[in-house]
C-alpha cells in the first residue's frame, strides 16, 4: 500500500478541523462550542487539534478564514460565469442572498461579538474579511464596467445590497416566512435595475478640472 505523505495527512486533518468548526459555529454557536466538540466532530484526537491550533480562538479564526476564502473564490467564479452569459444585477443579488444564507452570515453573527471584544482575534480575521469584500467589489465592478455604469455608484449599490441582505437574514432567526423575504428581494432587485438604468441614461459624470499646485 502507498502511504499518504505526512504533509498531506496534516493538511487533511486541518481541513477536517476547520470544516467541523464552521459547522458547529452554525449549529451550536460560539458560546456552546469547545475544542473537545470540534475534535469529536472532525473525528480526530484532542492531541491532533492542539498540535495544529493552540487555542479555541486560533481554530475559530482559521475556520472563518477558510469559509470566507471559499466564498471569495466562488464570487470570482460567479463573476466569470456571469461575464460569459451576460448575466445582470438580478442574478447577482440572488447569488449574494444564497451565499449569505448558506451558513455564512449565521456564522458571522457568532464571531462578530468576539471580534468586537478581542483585539487579537480581530487582528487575525480582519485581513481575510477585507479579502472577501474586495472579492465583492470585483464582482460589482465587473458588472458596472460591462453595463456602462459608474463603478463608484455600483459599489454603493453593492454595500446597500449587503446591508439589506444581512438584515433580512438576521430576521430569519425569528421569522419563518419565505414569501415575505422573496417579496423584499424582488423589491430590491427592481431598485437595483432602476439604478442601473438611470446611471446608463445619465452617462458618465462630467469631468472636473483639477488645478495643480
Amino acid at each position: 500500500m502507498t502511504r499518504t505523505p505526512q504533509h498531506q495527512r496534516s493538511a487533511e486533518t486541518v481541513a477536517k478541523l476547520l470544516d467541523a468548526t464552521v459547522g458547529l459555529l452554525h449549529d451550536r454557536g460560539l458560546a456552546r462550542l469547545s475544542t473537545a466538540d470540534i475534535a469529536g466532530s472532525a473525528g480526530v484526537s484532542r492531541g491532533a487539534l492542539t498540535h495544529h491550533f493552540n487555542s479555541k480562538e486560533a481554530i475559530i479564526a482559521g475556520a472563518v478564514s477558510r469559509q470566507l476564502r471559499a466564498c471569495t473564490a466562488a464570487l470570482h467564479e460567479h463573476a466569470l460565469a456571469s461575464r460569459r452569459s451576460g448575466g445582470g444585477s438580478d442574478e447577482l443579488v440572488d447569488y449574494i442572498w444564497r451565499m449569505m444564507n448558506d451558513r455564512l452570515f449565521y456564522v458571522t453573527m457568532e464571531y462578530l461579538p468576539e471580534a468586537r471584544h478581542n483585539p487579537e482575534f480581530r487582528r487575525r480575521i480582519m485581513p481575510v474579511v477585507k479579502e472577501f469584500h474586495e472579492g465583492l467589489n470585483t464582482v460589482w465592478r465587473e458588472l458596472a464596467e460591462r453595463t456602462g455604469v459608474e463603478v463608484e455608484r455600483a459599489l454603493v449599490l453593492m454595500n446597500a445590497t449587503m446591508c439589506l441582505i444581512r438584515g433580512m437574514i438576521a430576521q430569519t432567526t425569528v421569522k419563518e416566512d419565505p414569501a415575505y423575504f422573496d417579496t423584499l428581494l424582488d423589491f430590491w432587485k427592481e431598485q437595483v435595475r432602476r439604478e442601473f438604468r438611470s446611471a446608463r441614461a445619465e452617462g458618465p459624470p462630467p469631468a472636473v478640472a483639477v488645478r495643480l499646485p
